[in-house]
């Protein structure tokens, strides 16, 4: 099998790295000038984006190597299974039952829409037939407890920010709302083939119901809930100025969310709007309770923008909603008819195999039974034990760092010292036996009916979340499976959570060498801490409340660092995007991470060589392993975009597009310069640098 002769490691595993490495590189570009292109340029010629994707990058590969092992899960026998893995099943049978999904074509959906009052624009008069039989108050209980279906308000029940020890609800700005304002109102493009979406489903759907066809009235009517979404767009606030959570945070009484937010629309009542709520989880609430509003002044906003329209367009935009989330359950004329906003909106082709969509759908709804699924399949023990090593390792990395830091009085270090050490929570998503168990007793699904079990997980996950709020917090609980190539931090429980799913090559392998897993894994591992550290993560304490533990130096200061890197990012303008610049505000957090990340990664490689001594050189690779650190951090970021969804990531995504993160975060670090021989002045290597951590 190999051995480490002659100072060279010939394993199948260094084999393995180096031909990845070598096939991954483009060695005719200067590392010192553009090391992305040097790290990921014979990647980038290689791999051509599929007509299915957006994007496509070593996550979206490492994510569709994933998908194939749960597909062989799902697919295998449930003999003898848990109920929780039969259940999981049974979704995913229902979801791949194509003939009987396109038999029941539209009838599913049409059984919805009378439970929420019918779709004007698919009625024959609904103006004197339904108009004022459902209060608006109670459509939109019933479409946020059934339907878990947010419009106009995002109502849910999460930690409290100030009280990490209780849950209480939360008032806040719908993300599709958001998401809205960036997709539909800055693109003629976009904005037509939408328009042409939703006029085309609403045609399907009176012609489904036999309603006489009347194409001028469809078009009108969908125009005005295009107007009427883009006027609740334009009055959410710009990304940029919902920066800082501590001042978006306003707690208030039912009764005082009613005195100050009134709508104008069927005698609307905050305090009766929750209680319908609520009441399907049968738990009471009285206008004395407490309620956090973020985003007071989108509810300011409100109450203008819904006195403007009739109650037959505020009936016509809430179903679609609805619908437009329900397309992708239905038949294949659906899915056709949204096909050219896709293309419009993300340059996508092809809809994805319906093999991955099941597999996805079923993670994403049932991730405990089908991360416990892919965990017994795939892993092994030993890697858990690795990954812990390294998190000790970077976790007092980052803890010596703090020292170097001019711009933090000791007091601030101090508390940095504790939040990290002795609070900074570690969760391995591996296997979760009380959330299977909940599985079990919630959820019942039937092979025949794949529509019916999207509204049962949706009604399950609505009242699971629902019910929280009489309860304590639950730290231990699982925030996402373990079939996930990703990790997350959460600052409310000052916990980082590692999936299963991310700990394999590039990012991590027990059989390549350690420089490499300093690179990838380490690198996230530091990424994660940092984020307790961010521009948010920074609010919170170490047991995850929202207070301020900085000295007004420290925090004067921290803010001084940040506008070096928003001022840096800022100045990265995407070609692919039409020339647009990066935002360097919005994507602060995760620039911070990334840099401070891969910082602590290198340095916790550095005292691994100064206790294990060095490792052999990799075949055919005439490179230290301090450059093969670098590398590899690198190369977990190679990936290409389609130019409409760069358009579109520009503005919405927090993170900056892959070839920034790399190339950001090395321009800052003067180990790098050293490694490569960078001379002072070239483009990876200029004389003004940013840090932060």
């Amino acid at each position: 099998y190999g051995t480490n002769s002659g100072n060279i490691c010939t394993t199948p595993g260094c084999v393995t790295a180096a031909a990845r490495i070598i096939q991954n590189m483009d060695t005719t570009a200067d590392p010192c000038k553009d090391f992305y292109q040097y790290a990921c340029g014979g990647w980038l010629n290689r791999h051509v984006i599929p007509e299915t994707s957006s994007r496509y990058s070593i996550f979206d590969i490492l994510r569709d190597e994933l998908e194939i092992i749960l597909k062989g899960v799902l697919e295998s026998s449930d003999q003898g299974d848990r109920e929780a893995f039969q259940k999981a099943k049974i979704l995913y049978k229902s979801c791949m039952n194509e003939s009987l999904i396109e038999q029941r074509d539209s009838l599913p959906l049409l059984e919805v829409l009378t439970m929420v009052g019918d779709w004007p624009v698919a009625s024959a008069d609904w103006n004197s037939t339904k108009g004022n039989t459902v209060a608006e108050r109670e459509k939109l209980s019933i479409m946020n407890s059934r339907f878990n279906k947010r419009v106009l308000i995002d109502m849910f029940v999460w930690n409290d920010d100030r009280d990490s020890s209780r849950h209480i609800i939360y008032m806040t700005v719908n993300l599709f709302i958001r998401t809205l304002r960036t997709h539909t109102i800055s693109s003629v493009q976009v904005r037509e083939a939408y328009l042409q979406f939703m006029i085309t489903i609403a045609k399907m759907i009176r012609e489904d119901m036999n309603i006489s066809k009347d194409d001028l009235f469809v078009q009108e009517e969908m125009a005005k809930v295009m107007e009427l979404e883009t006027d609740i767009a334009n009055a959410t606030t710009p990304a940029e100025e919902r920066h800082d959570a501590t001042l978006l945070y306003n707690k208030m009484t039912l009764k005082e969310l009613q005195e100050k937010f009134a709508l104008n629309v069927s005698e609307f009542n905050w305090t009766f709007f929750i209680q319908g709520v609520m009441s399907s989880v049968s738990v009471q609430v009285d206008p004395e309770e407490e309620v956090v509003v973020y985003g007071m002044p989108y509810l300011q906003e409100l109450k203008a923008i819904i006195s403007k329209y009739s109650a037959s367009t505020i009936q016509n935009y809430l179903i679609w909603r609805l619908v437009i989330d329900r397309v992708s359950s239905l038949s294949r004329r659906f899915k056709d008819a949204r096909a050219s906003y896709r293309k419009a909106l993300y340059g996508t082709t092809l809809e994805e195999a319906r093999w991955r969509e099941c597999v996805s759908y079923v993670n994403n709804n049932m991730e405990n039974a089908v991360g416990a699924m892919y965990v017994r399949e795939t892993f092994a023990g030993e890697s858990k034990r690795m990954v812990q090593d390294l998190i000790d390792k970077i976790r007092e990395v980052f803890i010596e760092t703090l020292d170097e830091l001019q711009w933090m009085d000791e007091a601030s270090k101090a508390k940095a010292r504790e939040k990290v050490r002795d609070n900074m929570k570690l969760q391995y998503s591996f296997m979760n036996m009380k959330s299977l168990e909940y599985c079990s007793i919630t959820l019942n699904f039937s092979e025949h009916n794949y529509f019916e079990n999207i509204l049962e997980n949706l009604r399950a996950g609505a009242q699971k979340s629902l019910k929280k709020l009489r309860e304590r917090v639950d730290q231990d609980i699982w925030i996402i499976g373990a079939a996930v190539v990703n990790a997350f931090y959460s600052p409310n429980r000052n916990q980082i959570v590692f999936p299963a799913g991310i700990l394999q090559p590039p990012f991590f392998s027990k059989h390549q060498p350690q420089a490499l897993n300093f690179g990838g894994i380490g690198m996230v591992i530091g990424h994660e801490i940092t984020h307790g550290f961010d521009d948010n993560g920074r609010n919170f304490d170490k047991d995850g409340n929202m207070f301020d533990w900085w000295s007004n130096f420290s925090a004067m200061h921290f803010k001084e660092q940040s506008r070096c890197m928003v001022h840096q990012y800022g100045n990265y303008t995407w070609e692919l995007a039409g020339g647009q610049n990066v935002s360097g505000i919005s994507t602060l957090g995760e620039n911070i991470a990334d840099n401070g990340g891969v910082r602590q990664a290198y340095k916790a490689y550095l005292k691994w060589l100064e206790q294990e001594g060095k490792e052999p050189k990799l075949p055919g690779l005439n490179l230290s392993h301090k450059q093969l650190f670098f590398l590899n951090f690198a190369q977990v970021w190679c990936g290409s975009y389609r130019p409409e969804y760069a358009s579109q990531s520009i503005k919405t995504d927090v993170h900056s597009p892959l070839k920034y993160r790399v190339m950001g975060s090395l321009q800052n670090f003067e180990a790098f310069s050293e490694v490569f021989h960078c001379k002072k002045g070239t483009a990876m290597h200029p004389a003004d640098k940013c840090r932060v951590w």
